[in-house]
């Protein structure tokens, strides 16, 4: 089997298919940085390819077997990118090997001393970040993928010269496996992606065999407080560091906790001892949790407490997490990710935190297979907003085989209202906002572009 390791030598030529997305984009900068020629294509322009033609690679807007040429030596593809398409089957006639986007950057992170890899069903992209911050602050110059835009970067990647890489590791199709974690971060383990996964059981055993990737002088740390990283990790003969926000016999936990309109403030004690003080800019009881997490990877690297404390203070939110967008007739916009229960459940407790007259959320569910899979799960949470506004499910990969719509979980929840275009919705909201509002655009899908436009109508 032909591993990507062989191609990581400078002068040797890769094409990315898919080269716009976040991961992919900053795979393309880190290979050049390493000497290797990189070209690419993807469908559509965006500020992603704008920003890589800067920077000296060639990017192809549609996908042409004509792009794949003769000195070609590799080929990587994102998971959205299939056999069928025109660039792949080029390259397997010419013989060129293709290899997934996660396998060319588990042969990237071998090249570190320091992977630290963050994992787990949801708080990836917000515990990455904070990760990034404290790195930084303590000069570390990291190498980082985040799946979400981080304004610290101005992006969702940095290529750097230190000896640590900051991944985020997603789960999903088992991408994570592919990685080289010496440091593996679990924060939660609950059931997810369940067109791949058979069930919370097989997805508790994929998190096992991720834990399972680090070396014997590598680290293991986990979330005490969720019961699938506990089930997932049970019996495992492996040092494993548990941090907690309510167990003080965890190797790392949060002491002296205390909230401030919202905003957490606590002690991070590291083995019994006193590590750093960390007063949190984004609101949010998972937030103490998910910083606690990246506090314990960096006491586990050795970094100082004082970075910790430096580069959390610094931290305000990734992109699209909790992410304050604007004003429209005096009430707060705000957008959000989330799109699993257990998400809904963080960012609604959160928003409750903050001083409101009405929480109205204007939920997006994403994939037909995961609204019906938790389907009863989600009615729970949706019913807790005083105003809940439904926007058609976001097919993402999928198509409707199913027969689920979000007119299904209107119906089940009292007072809520569907609506099947955003036009629709919209117009609803700018009826209905008054000032001391909060509003939540929610969901995975492209719901965001509702709160920018109603914020859009302050322009006219």
């Amino acid at each position: 089997m032909i591993e990507f390791d062989n191609y990581l030598s400078p002068g040797r030529k890769g094409h990315l298919v898919g080269i716009g997305g976040v991961s992919m984009s900053s795979l393309a900068e880190v290979l050049k940085g390493m000497g290797i020629s990189v070209v690419g294509s993807d469908m559509n322009e965006n500020p992603n390819v704008m920003s890589l033609r800067a920077h000296g690679i060639h990017v192809h807007v549609g996908h042409d077997a004509a792009n794949i040429t003769d000195d070609i030596e590799f080929v990587v593809r994102t998971a959205a990118v299939h056999d069928d398409n025109p660039e792949i089957i080029r390259a397997h006639e010419l013989g060129i090997p293709v290899f997934e986007r996660t396998q060319a950057w588990g042969a990237i992170s071998k090249g570190y001393s320091n992977a630290l890899c963050i994992s787990g069903t949801h708080g990836k992209t917000t515990t990455t970040s904070m990760a990034t911050h404290i790195f930084m602050a303590a000069q570390k110059d990291p190498t980082v993928m985040i799946g979400g835009t981080l304004p610290l970067l101005g992006k969702g990647y940095r290529v750097g010269k230190g000896d640590t890489i900051i991944l985020e590791s997603c789960e999903y199709c088992n991408s994570f496996l592919n990685f080289f974690p010496t440091v593996a971060v679990i924060l939660n383990v609950a059931a997810d992606h369940l067109d791949f996964f058979k069930n919370l059981n097989d997805i508790e055993h994929s998190f096992r065999q991720f834990a399972c990737l680090t070396p014997e002088n590598g680290f293991i740390i986990a979330n005490g407080d969720d019961p699938g990283a506990r089930e997932a990790l049970s019996g495992l003969d492996r040092k494993v560091y548990w941090f907690s926000v309510k167990d003080r016999k965890a190797d790392v936990y949060a002491d002296n906790v205390a909230f401030f309109d919202g905003f957490g403030c606590f002690d991070v004690a590291a083995e019994g001892k006193t590590y750093a003080h960390v007063e949190l800019h984004v609101p949010g009881r998972h937030n103490v949790s998910n910083a606690l997490a990246a506090a314990a990877a960096a006491y586990v690297l050795g970094v100082d407490g004082k970075a910790v404390e430096e580069g959390l203070a610094d931290f305000t939110g990734a992109e699209r997490r909790f992410q304050y967008k604007g004003e429209f007739n005096g009430a707060k916009v705000y957008d959000d990710y989330a799109h699993h229960p257990d998400e809904l459940h963080a960012l609604l407790d959160m928003a409750r935190s903050l001083p409101h007259k009405r929480l109205i959320c204007a939920f997006q569910p994403h994939t037909y297979t995961r609204t019906k899979a938790l389907f009863d799960d989600f009615v729970t949470q949706l019913k807790r907003p005083d105003v809940l506004f439904l926007a058609e499910i976001y097919a993402a990969r999928e198509k409707n085989t199913i027969g689920i719509s979000s007119a299904d979980l209107a119906a089940k929840i009292d007072g809520a209202r569907f609506f099947p275009t955003f036009d629709g919705l919209e117009a609803a909201l700018r009826e209905t906002l008054e000032p001391g509002d909060i509003v939540l655009t929610v969901g995975a899908g492209n719901v965001y572009k509702i709160g920018e436009d109603i914020l859009a109508d302050n322009e006219e």
